[in-house]
């Protein structure tokens, strides 16, 4: 894979703080001004000279070649010219002079600030290169962060007030800077689009974590590449995955399977007494209405299928887990309006239905749960390969009777000894939240979509390795939430399924899913044979160990 970086600029230190001025900034003195020409004229003269001089010499020892005269007789106007050309072309090796490198020198000297953009009504998009520090802030600015310190604007007013995005963020750091006393000056500001944020992904921003996306692959699942984006800070991931993903290539590639997608909402509602409870879970659980309050359901989105109704009683309270496909989408959101218009419909027929909450926590959303783990929420995976012997030994370095020992004392006796509710694994979080944050997932969701159970066993006369990962909850998406956003999209685009499918609904998260699996498995694969070779500290204390003095650093 041809991958090609561009070094980033250099950011560009800002001014020092200084009070609110009125006055003209003055000019810096550039080179240029020493010149008794203006820049553009000297370049034609020197381009001039140039052109002239090189005419004359040819002509001339053309003459002279044409009489069979010595070349190195030359007579004064030809030693003018020779100086001429000299000069010149050592004035214009510099790129046309001063006027062209002095613009690049400038922009390793402070600049004079620049006045703030004008009030617009939608918010610009800001995609500066990124700046660590805050710029200098008018006297408008000023007046707005003093109003944000002492209470009498709200600083989430800020976006619709000035209709400038950036700009609002800026005011909003420097009042956060003055109210707790400190700084801001690692956390960088320019370079990110506020406005795709705006309403969608994060409100009050004051600027932007930087996350390294390192790519692990090819990942060959079911007879295709990926390359695998996983943003993280943890040192060894990303080489690890990639051993894992080299075991899979060498031995022909993973396969996997999609069994159940949906995702579920569970509203929690009361009455009051137990027989009346019962009695809608009876209504809603027949099969009799189910076309019924399908056709309720499904009004919310064109995407939005009732797939199922499953009840749960407490006493008098009714939980109701609805499940839905949801194209493309993660779809919580598609289902929690579903879940509503059913609500609505119920109670004209149970006007005395109570309803507590749209979400009982039977669905179960960010939290470990059995119902997940059990019938599964969002994509329910499996995903798998047979690796060879010889690659086991020679990439994975170990062995297969190793591996398959380690799985059954490690991550299925351990894990029952401590009581796991789904973590019948390594470290499947570990690269589902990388791929989570690397294409906009919700990083909180990796609670339930790491539920996974790692299978290993000796095939093929005990040669070779069987290998499994079994993830009943994967909640991903294509569109919507995070994925919209540039960086992103970008990955997603690398994997080849951002935005909705162009086929049929729901494929491109359903191909997402099982790149998260895919990747899963290398990452158990690789993780599991470095600690059956007891190379995990070993590896660790070399790669993921920091050579920086922090106590210099720390503020």
């Amino acid at each position: 894979m041809d991958v090609r970086r561009r070094l980033p600029r250099r950011p560009t230190p800002s001014p020092p703080p200084s009070k609110p001025s009125t006055t003209t900034t003055t000019l810096r003195p550039r080179a240029s001004d020493a010149l008794p020409l203006p820049i553009w004229l000297t370049n034609l003269v020197f381009l001039f000279l140039f052109a002239a001089a090189a005419t004359h010499l040819m002509r001339v020892w053309r003459d002279k070649i044409r009489s069979s005269s010595p070349l190195h007789v030359v007579s004064l106007p030809d030693i003018a010219a020779i100086v001429s050309l000299v000069s010149s072309v050592i004035y214009l090796i510099g790129f046309s002079g001063i006027g062209f490198i002095q613009s690049d020198i400038s922009e390793d000297e402070e600049e004079p600030p620049k006045p703030n953009p004008p009030f617009v009504k939608s918010c610009p998009q800001s995609l500066d290169s990124p700046s660590l520090t805050q710029p200098d802030l008018s006297s408008d600015d000023e007046d707005l962060i003093r109003s944000v310190v002492d209470g009498s604007l709200p600083s989430y007013t800020l976006e619709s007030r000035l209709g400038d995005c950036r700009r609002a963020a800026g005011v909003r750091r420097e009042a956060l800077r003055r109210i707790t006393g400190r700084s801001l000056d690692g956390l960088p500001i320019d370079g990110f689009d506020y406005a795709s944020i705006l309403g969608q992904c994060c409100e009050l921003p004051v600027g932007y974590v930087q996350i390294p996306v390192g790519v692990a692959g090819p990942l060959v699942l079911d007879g295709t590449e990926y390359y695998v984006p996983m943003a993280t800070t943890e040192g060894c991931l990303v080489a690890s995955t990639n051993r894992g993903f080299k075991a899979i290539l060498a031995s022909g590639g993973a396969e996997s399977v999609v069994l159940k997608d949906g995702m579920t909402r569970a509203p929690a509602v009361r009455f009051g007494s137990a027989k009346k409870a019962a009695r809608l879970k009876f209504f809603v659980e027949d099969p009799v209405n189910f076309d019924t309050l399908s056709v309720v359901f499904n009004r919310s989105s064109r995407f939005a299928r009732l797939q199922g109704i499953q009840c749960a009683l407490a006493g008098k309270n009714l939980y109701m887990r609805f499940s839905c496909s949801t194209g493309d989408a993660m779809g919580m959101n598609m289902v929690s309006k579903g879940v509503q218009n059913v609500l609505d419909f119920l109670q004209n027929d149970f006007p005395d239905m109570e309803i507590i909450s749209i979400s009982g926590n039977f669905c179960s959303d960010k939290k470990p749960a059995a119902v997940n783990w059990i019938e599964g929420r969002g994509k329910s995976v499996v995903c798998e390969a047979v690796i060879k012997e010889e690659v086991v030994k020679k990439v994975l370095k170990t062995t297969v009777p190793a591996l398959v020992e380690l799985n059954m004392l490690k991550n299925l006796t351990g894990s029952a000894v401590a009581g796991a509710l789904g973590g019948f694994n390594a470290h499947a979080s570990n690269i589902v939240t990388a791929v989570f944050i690397a294409t906009g997932q919700d990083p909180a969701q990796n609670v339930e979509s790491s539920h996974c159970i790692t299978m290993m066993e000796a095939v093929n006369d005990g040669k070779d390795l069987h290998v499994s990962v079994t993830m009943p909850s994967i909640e991903v998406g294509t569109v919507g939430g995070g994925t919209q956003l540039a960086s992103q999209a970008a990955c997603l685009n690398l994997l080849g399924v951002k935005g909705a499918s162009l086929g049929t609904p729901g494929d491109n998260s359903r191909l997402l899913s099982t790149i998260v699996a895919g990747s899963v498995l290398a990452g158990e694969l690789s993780l599991m044979s470095a600690l059956a070779a007891g190379q995990l500290v070993k590896s660790h204390m070399k790669y993921n160990r920091s050579s920086k003095d922090m106590s210099k650093s720390a503020s």
